[in-house]
């Protein structure tokens, strides 16, 4: 992994913690554990995706099926600078989109697909 690639994992690791640390719940090993494999995937210039229209067909779409790794989908984005820190300190509060589990209340989630017993 080039150093590129390793900062922003270490960056999407941070922001997974904080989240989770905050939240005082969640799965925060979950999130570690795919966090340079996601970096790679996403930020490797492999994943083809407009950060600023999530809708458009032509996007690459993900299925995150790890459902318990919601901090890492959210840190993701935070690491593309389409969540801010202080959203990230949301997760898992009452009216936050950023819930325990993905689902289209975030905005960068269009089907709820890491629900339990759907991975």
């Amino acid at each position: 992994m080039n150093n590129d690639l390793e900062g922003l994992a270490k960056l999407i690791r941070y922001y997974s913690l904080v989240s989770t640390t905050e939240a005082g719940s969640g799965h925060p090993t979950s999130s570690l554990s795919a966090a340079d494999l996601m970096a790679g995937l996403l930020f490797g210039g492999t994943f083809r995706f407009d950060l600023d229209y999530p809708y458009t067909p032509n996007n690459d779409r993900i299925i995150f099926s790890k459902g318990h790794a919601s901090p890492l989908f959210y840190a993701i984005w935070a690491a593309a600078g389409k969540v801010t820190e202080k959203e990230l300190l949301t997760l898992r509060k009452f009216n936050s989109p950023l819930e325990g589990h993905p689902t289209p209340a975030f905005r960068y989630t269009e089907a709820a697909t890491g629900s339990l017993g759907q991975g």
